[in-house]
């Protein structure tokens, strides 16, 4: 049985109502519902996320293009004002493509735009709200935390438990020992985990970066295109291939060692 529109606003933003989940008041203008909707779709598209949140990210984007388009339809809104009702099956919005939805409402998103808004997010009072929500649904769970909420990492943990550790004092939200006395181990292993994932990203990068000079050079549109598919499809095994080949290695060069003392024992 399909989960409803509104169970999916609860279960991925918190909240019932279409107003509370872009944050914006029932009185808001056609222009501050479609703001509101871009500045959270960024947060969630699919496109520029991690792989291991792509999934739930795909589901919010979904939610937020689905309000959006009952909120943006002058009759479909006022129904939704007046009654709190809509059409939960109607055939356009199960078949609507939500990325090609999202294209046509907003140009294309450069790296300046994504971090412009990285700078306005942080410190505000969404990114609080979001914190807030993070925390309580995980009891404390800094490795949660920094999955959940955009623009994190192992070094903003100190400017995020200044922020969490406001908030516990002002009596927002209880104290969890998870948090407040999280085990040292457990803080290591995450950072080694985000280094491991920096440098991967980094070597992604430059990949990008040298496809991108290649094209440039060849002057030629398909080849580029192809390129940067074929990339994208091979990330993941170039990524796998590299860690076989360098435990591989390693275990050869064991092999080996082991071979050599065995060797030298029998001399002896």
């Amino acid at each position: 049985m399909a989960v409803g529109l509104l169970d999916l606003c609860e279960q991925y933003f918190g909240a019932r109502d279409f107003y509370d989940v872009l944050n914006i008041d029932k009185t808001a203008n056609e222009k501050q519902v479609k703001k509101a909707y871009h500045k959270l779709s960024l947060l969630v598209h699919p496109d520029r996320v991690e792989e291991a949140v792509k999934e739930e990210a795909t589901e919010k984007f979904k939610v937020l293009g689905r309000i959006h388009s009952i909120l943006s339809d002058n009759d479909k809104r006022k129904i939704y004002d007046e009654t709190g009702q809509f059409d939960e099956d109607s055939e356009e919005v199960v078949m609507r493509n939500w990325s090609d939805y999202w294209r046509t409402l907003f140009k294309e998103i450069t790296v300046q735009d994504i971090n412009n808004y990285e700078k306005n997010y942080k410190g505000s009072e969404i990114e609080i709200k979001d914190l807030k929500r993070a925390y309580m649904d995980s009891k404390g769970d800094m490795d949660y935390i920094l999955e959940s909420v955009p623009f994190t990492s192992c070094e903003e943990e100190p400017r995020l438990h200044k922020i969490i550790n406001d908030l516990i004092e002002k009596g927002e939200v209880p104290e969890f020992e998870s948090f407040t006395k999280e085990d040292e181990r457990k803080r290591m292993r995450r950072k080694r985990k985000w280094a491991k994932e920096a440098k991967e990203a980094e070597r992604l990068e430059k990949m990008r970066a040298i496809e991108k000079e290649d094209a440039e050079k060849n002057g030629d549109l398909a080849l580029a295109i192809l390129n940067k598919n074929k990339s994208r499809a091979s990330q993941a095994d170039n990524f796998f291939d590299s860690l076989i080949d360098k435990y591989a290695k390693q275990a050869e060069k064991s092999k080996k060692a082991t071979s050599s003392k065995s060797a030298k024992k029998k001399k002896a």
